[in-house]
């Protein structure tokens, strides 16, 4: 991380209650979606609506899952606006979930255009206590440390000359102006909803559903990320909901020492440029001009995201989420705008992407599930090296060396692997 200056805090969190609320949020945090898809060509809006009513049987209720997840269809200024009922991410269920829903708007001729929008909420419905302030300090100061990298990332246009939406409905013209390393977050919160310039539920990381206690914590814990924009890809839209849990954990762990800042002035002033020119209201139709963009920023661009993928390393790893990051690192190189533009349709996209995801686990055959079986019962524990489970693994197995490391590569991929000396065994970290 270059520049990591951390403005000092006295409410810091000691290791302790940084382990509490890391492992809260991880189990309480929900991550939904609104997705905004333009109706198909030679369809009216209304049939279109009924169509994806049908494909997609929303629940109508928070209480139901349903087939989909989705919570309900309604009507957008670009065709129709999906809301998708939060859930705790996992990366493998959220990306059967979404596949199934951007196949069914697939058939139907979804398209996503620069009108439409992708909205992500994490909230927090079952919390029962306050979240210190400094976590969603942290938070804020953290996406306003890479605004123009999670711009450039989660970007979707189909030209070079508008890789992303109009800023309108995602402005940043206020969030680079409040720094909460500066003032409270019930400043900033008070601040955004005040604003004549930008309105509040427009806001690139949108505060309104948050309230703070008289000490200063927050309850409800509700954010909104507005600025990604419409994307058909299951495992791209999964990635990225994974992405917005591994901030919010590393603000935790940020908040032991601190509130990050979010660069020295010189640095400041190139980010906010960088937001200007890839995210304005002077493209042609409902995009932002990104002529400024060329290859030398898309390149100073791609490097700024894999300086954050490196800082959340350690999150990702934590959660067993290794395909998040490869699908994240492959965004990085190229974001699906790019992907577009280079002439690639969405299944063309999602399949790309995916052959960049770890080992898929659905592809685990008989003898990986006998091998997990064993670990997970610890019939083979008490060896008195790992080199002696492994022999005897691949004896009872009938498997060569060879075979047994890649087997178990792919079981870590999925669970997470190590040597326990204690038990004289390999065991499970998840």
């Amino acid at each position: 991380m270059k520049d990591p200056i951390l403005f000092r805090r006295k409410d810091t969190l000691d290791p302790g209650e940084a382990s509490y609320w890391k492992d809260l949020l991880y189990r309480v945090v929900k991550i939904g979606a609104e997705l905004e898809v333009a109706t198909p060509k030679g369809i009216s809006r209304p049939d279109f609506e009924i169509q994806s009513r049908d494909a997609l049987a929303p629940s109508e209720t928070l209480d139901r899952l349903g087939a989909n997840g989705v919570l309900d269809i309604k009507p957008e200024h670009c065709g129709i606006e999906i809301r998708i009922i939060g859930r705790q991410p996992h990366f493998r269920s959220l990306q059967r979930q979404y596949t199934s829903i951007m196949n069914s708007l697939l058939a139907l001729g979804g398209r996503a255009r620069p009108t439409c929008g992708l909205h992500f909420h994490l909230l927090t419905p079952t919390l029962a206590e306050p979240v210190p302030e400094i976590i969603l300090a942290n938070l804020w100061n953290l996406t306003r440390r890479y605004g123009p990298e999670l711009k450039f990332l989660t970007s979707g246009g189909e030209s070079r000359d508008g890789l992303c939406r109009r800023r309108q409905h995602n402005s940043h013209l206020e969030f680079v102006n409040h720094s909460s390393g500066v003032v409270h977050m019930s400043k900033i919160y008070q601040a955004l909803k005040e604003s004549l310039k930008v309105p509040e539920h427009q806001n690139f990381v949108n505060l309104e559903h948050v309230r703070f206690a008289e000490s200063g914590a927050v309850l409800p814990f509700h954010i909104e990320f507005r600025f990604p924009d419409a994307d058909l890809s299951a495992i791209s839209v999964t990635a990225k909901t994974i992405l917005f849990l591994a901030l919010l954990l590393k603000s935790v762990d940020l908040s032991q020492y601190g509130v990050v800042h979010v660069g020295r002035i010189q640095t400041w002033q190139r980010k906010k440029y960088l937001l200007d020119i890839l995210s304005n209201n002077d493209g042609n139709l409902a995009t932002s001009d990104t002529r400024a963009v060329d290859d030398n920023v898309i390149e100073e661009l791609r490097q700024g995201c894999y300086e954050m993928l490196d800082l959340l390393c350690p999150v990702f790893e934590g959660l067993s989420a290794s395909s998040a990051l490869d699908v994240l690192l492959a965004l990085a190189e190229r974001p699906v705008s790019l992907l577009r533009i280079s002439g690639y349709e969405w299944a063309q996209i999602d399949a790309l992407l995916s052959e960049r995801a770890s080992a898929d686990p659905q592809g685990l055959d008989d003898t990986d599930r006998k091998l997990m079986q064993r670990i997970e019962l610890g019939e083979w524990s008490g060896k008195t090296s790992l080199e002696a489970w492994k022999w005897r693994a691949a004896q009872e197995l009938f498997l060569t060396p060879q075979d047994l490391e890649r087997r178990l590569q792919r079981i870590d991929a999925l669970r997470g692997v190590r040597w326990d000396e204690r038990h004289g065994s390999i065991v499970f970290t998840s």
